[in-house]
């Protein structure tokens, strides 16, 4: 076993033989928490297509504008699915900046991702980290942190951020989240499309079964579905870069982008 799969960050028993989508994107996102079959599966993704990291930049840069976006209406708690490794702007960095008692809980099935975010967030008591199967709807609402930290009977900023296409099934599972939601939640999503040119070519699709997360890529119909109770804020369904940009930032075209993105208010119970 090689050094860095014994470090402090990797948990004991972990099946480090297959490479995770969460460790590739920390890796196409510059960070150290990657192993030798991750950054293989990155660097051929990256041959494939040499847009991939910046794909995974926009897509970070969005969940930081959206989580800034929710606090502006007023929510001061949130789900995050498929959460991922931690990186620079973490949702509860961002929420707890505005205000420090803002809960957040953090799912995710990856062992390394679950480790080191418990490792982050040791000492702060209204964020936690849960491992599970995001898809396990039950266990994740009825589970130790969710009922701890979040109120059900208030909004809540549900985040499925690169979450839906890793889903065979999706409906089913954003319809079960939603329907614990109160009026005036938001859920803000990202979901890989082969409508543009970036990600289009089926070797992405291909390179990620090697992995343990294969991809389903959908149509902006497919996607819109998601969002099914839920009313689109302005702009609506657009790609991750155009949603709300920074001041400062230049737009991106849609065919570089690769992801949709939307965030959507839940207005009836």
């Amino acid at each position: 076993m090689s050094d860095e799969e014994t470090a402090d960050w990797i948990p004991p028993g972990a099946d480090l033989s297959r490479p995770s989508a969460a460790r590739i994107y920390d890796y196409l996102l510059g960070g150290a928490h990657n192993l030798a079959p991750d950054r293989d599966v990155a660097r051929k993704l990256e041959a494939i297509q040499p847009h991939v990291a910046g794909v995974a930049r926009r897509n970070r840069a969005f969940l930081r504008r959206v989580v800034r976006f929710m606090l502006d209406q007023g929510v001061r708690q949130f789900l995050d699915l498929g959460s991922g490794i931690p990186t620079v702007g973490n949702v509860h960095e961002v929420a707890q900046g505005v205000d420090p008692e803002a809960k957040v809980v953090y799912v995710d099935y990856e062992p390394v991702a679950v480790a080191h975010s418990v490792m982050l967030l040791k000492d702060n008591p209204h964020a936690e980290a849960l491992e599970a199967d995001a898809t396990d709807t039950a266990a994740v609402l009825k589970s130790e942190p969710v009922r701890k930290l979040l109120d059900f009977e208030r909004p809540v900023g549900l985040l499925a951020i690169t979450l839906g296409h890793y889903l065979p099934e999706v409906r089913g599972v954003f319809a079960a989240y939603r329907d614990v939601l109160a009026p005036g939640s938001y859920l803000a999503l990202t979901h890989l499309t082969n409508d543009f040119a970036v990600l289009r070519d089926p070797r992405v699709a291909e390179t990620m079964r090697s992995t343990q997360d294969h991809i389903y890529p959908r149509t902006k119909a497919e996607v819109l579905a998601l969002f099914d109770g839920f009313e689109l804020v302005e702009p609506g369904l657009t790609t991750s870069a155009n949603w709300r940009p920074d001041r400062l930032a230049a737009v991106v075209d849609p065919e570089e982008d690769g992801l949709y993105a939307g965030v959507g208010v839940k207005t009836r119970p």
